[in-house]
């Protein structure tokens, strides 16, 4: 008898903490690591939070803090103000595809992709040499860190913000 209680408690605890263990969602995986601090200060400003946080799945483009920095001074205070959100709220969903798309589902060579900023496109370049992502303005990011796996989706690090613009040339 005291043995089938041993293993009633047993299993009772494997199951409390199965259930405590759950993989974190796009905003608390970057909320967690401080390379995305001003990532994760726009996402609350712009109110994306609780989307991001939702169900998704989403492929999120992050761009580290350095990328944010190597904006023109100025630009990060000024889309932070309650007066921008709207900008701020484009750019940021110029970094979400509404698909989970892992780096191994890029097909090679350069390929136009939708993101959530439906009337803008990105192209993005997969090769031998990784994964870039020309954007709005011509310029090129390039995918630092793949394949963080979120359980809404999936983040890759990008070295660059991604802004909208005129569609890029995708060869």
């Amino acid at each position: 008898m005291k043995s089938n209680l041993k293993i009633a408690a047993a299993a009772c605890a494997i199951a409390v903490s199965a259930t405590a263990v759950q993989a974190a969602n796009i905003v608390e995986i970057a909320a967690g690591d401080e390379r995305f601090s001003t990532l994760v200060a726009a996402v609350t400003a712009a109110g994306l939070a609780e989307t991001l946080s939702g169900p998704g799945p989403f492929t999120v483009y992050a761009p580290v803090n350095d990328a944010f920095a190597a904006l023109p001074a100025g630009t990060v205070e000024s889309l932070l103000e309650p007066a921008n959100k709207g900008q701020l709220t484009n750019v940021l969903l110029y970094h979400v595809d509404d698909r989970k798309l892992t780096a191994s589902m890029i097909p090679s060579g350069s390929n136009y992709f939708k993101p959530l900023l439906a009337s803008e496109r990105l192209c993005i370049t997969a090769g031998s040499g990784g994964v870039s992502i020309a954007d709005g303005t011509g310029e090129m990011a390039n995918v630092v860190v793949a394949d963080i796996m979120a359980d809404n989706g999936v983040i890759h690090v990008v070295d660059k913000v991604l802004l909208p613009g005129q569609r890029p040339a995708c060869h």
